[in-house]
């Protein structure tokens, strides 16, 4: 052997030594925690300790469409190094497997390293349980948005992240067609959060949270499950505060519709009413293609499945008739942005070069509250006369679509006393020349100041930041304190009737009563019931 050979081979078994030296110390420092399943390892970044797919329930293919079970203690320390599974849905973006109540944990804590059997630092912060949106369908606790490093490092907090059953997993209601161990089964994913938060009360010590100060926020389906939770039995004193961003639920479904579309979605799979035996046991990729069929009853778009109003796990509707009274305590943060539908309207490239004369036709089927649409453009071209066609149209959708619930929620909160803060985005994104707006979704990012990740579509600029410092500063002093009142914002005074006080979070962000007071007039005429419901 050449001494060139030989030394080549040395330097290769060094730098081999060398990797796994650091590999071992690497190791060595990774955080630790002890939970009451276990022993988890995670990892640092940016001096925050971070703990993804932490098992917070069994699996639950065995127990499809019942309530889960807590997961089976194990022994030695379980890596928590990568998220977990998604339940399975149709929009797949990462793995998925009907084993797939994980969490995910960030925290400033100082934690136990490898083999040294101690957690916490003994200070109690503030914990931010995020349950995230897609129409309870789709989606999951690891979208990049959602990541807690920064939101952590700013407010020293504990986040929390959550996956659970969607979709006709967690949804679909069976209970008059299967034996009484369906009984739950239209709220299973519901109970799944449930979980979620009892784990969280139990365990979050060791990660040095509060598990006696507890915030529950979401966005869209994620903020409608919080609301279903407040008037959910089996939920209560796991949340002690909550916030909803753009989360409008006010009635859940009912039994009688939800029972309708369980026997279509059968009747899809070529399976009778009676043969839910079946349905429990077919493959999940079979239910989850299914999941396509157009909706039975709303007559477009995809099959729906979310919250049952099933006189059990859920007794009431969340917001109907008024606001749950023994959630009466809790405060509540109550959001919306100011073009919400420009998110769900703005991929089709005709919405934006309307004329007024194909208006009407384009702006009927996508109003849930039943107004004439001639009458709503008129008034609008009143209001705003400036507008385009295009203008009116994502307007009117939004304030006659996916704006009233949030409405009904903040004034039926002040009905009975209960403290209640509203918040309207105005601030857009100037992603493809600033034509989405302020979109449904848009204040993720800027809550999580998160501001570079993908999908954040709101830029890194001077003003987005400010924007992300006023609202994940208000968010965090809301967790801290239950009032969102910080030095970032201007006074931030709750809603009530007739005053209808609103932040309204810009570059430079203001209180303002009642905002859009003619559009909100204008289409309180009608009834509002949750689109699906």
């Amino acid at each position: 052997m050449t001494t060139h050979r030989r030394a080549v081979l040395a330097g290769a078994a060094a730098a081999s030594l060398a990797g796994l030296a650091g590999a071992a110390k690497a190791a060595a420092k990774a955080p630790v925690v002890t939970t009451l399943y276990g022993k988890v390892r995670g990892a640092e970044v940016d001096g925050i300790k971070v703990f993804k797919g932490v098992r917070y329930g069994a699996d639950t293919a065995p127990r499809r469409f019942r309530p889960a079970l807590p997961p089976q203690p194990w022994t030695g320390v379980a890596d928590a190094l990568a998220y977990g599974p998604a339940c399975p849905q149709t929009k797949i973006q990462e793995a998925v497997s009907e084993d797939c109540l994980f969490l995910n944990v960030w925290t400033p804590a100082t934690l136990g390293k490898t083999g040294v059997d101690k957690t916490g630092d003994g200070r109690k912060r503030p914990v931010m349980v995020y349950v995230h949106g897609g129409a309870h369908a789709n989606g999951s606790g690891s979208d990049p948005l959602y990541d807690g490093v920064n939101l952590a490092r700013r407010g020293d907090v504990v986040v929390v992240t959550v996956n659970h059953r969607l979709n006709v997993f967690g949804y679909g209601y069976l209970a008059s067609l299967g034996g009484p161990d369906l009984a739950d089964s239209g709220n299973v994913g519901n109970l799944d959060l449930v979980m979620a938060l009892q784990w969280v009360r139990d365990n979050i010590a060791a990660f040095g949270g509060d598990p006696g100060n507890v915030t529950a926020f979401g966005q869209s389906g994620g903020g409608g499950k919080i609301v279903t939770l407040m008037a959910m039995p089996s939920a209560r004193g796991l949340m002690h505060k909550v916030a909803t961003m753009s989360g409008q639920h006010v009635t859940a479904m009912g039994p009688i519709h939800a029972t309708l579309r369980a026997k279509a979605f059968m009747a899809r799979l070529g399976l009778r009413p009676n043969q839910t035996d079946a349905l429990r046991t077919m493959p999940a990729e079979q239910l989850v293609a299914a999941l396509k069929m157009p909706d039975p009853l709303e007559r477009k778009g995809s099959i729906i499945f979310w919250s049952v109003m099933d006189h059990g796990v859920l007794p009431r509707h969340p917001f109907y008739p008024d606001a749950p009274r023994e959630s009466a305590h809790i405060p509540m943060i109550i959001g919306n942005t100011h073009d919400e539908t420009r998110a769900f309207l703005g991929g089709d490239p005709r919405n934006f070069t309307l004329t007024w004369e194909d208006l009407p036709e384009r702006l009927a089927p996508e109003l849930v509250l039943d107004v004439e649409p001639r009458h709503v453009i008129a008034r609008y071209r009143e209001l705003y006369p400036d507008y385009t066609p295009s203008e009116v149209f994502f307007a009117a959708t939004t304030a006659g679509r996916s704006w009233p619930g949030h409405l009904i929620q903040a004034e039926q909160r002040a009905r009975i006393g209960a403290p209640a803060w509203m918040y309207q985005l105005d601030f857009g994104s100037p992603i493809d020349g600033g034509k989405l707006r302020a979109f449904h979704g848009f204040d993720i990012a800027l809550v999580f100041d998160n501001l570079d990740k993908p999908g954040a579509k709101t830029g890194t600029g001077p003003a987005a930041r400010a924007v992300a410092n006023q609202m994940s500063e208000a968010f965090l002093a809301f967790a801290r304190t239950g009032d969102p009142n910080c030095a970032a914002i201007p006074a931030w005074g709750r809603y009530e009737p007739p005053k209808r006080a609103t932040m309204v979070f810009d570059v430079s962000s203001t209180m303002v009563d009642d905002p859009r007071k003619e559009e909100r007039e204008l289409f309180s005429v009608a009834p509002f019931l949750k689109e699906g419901t």
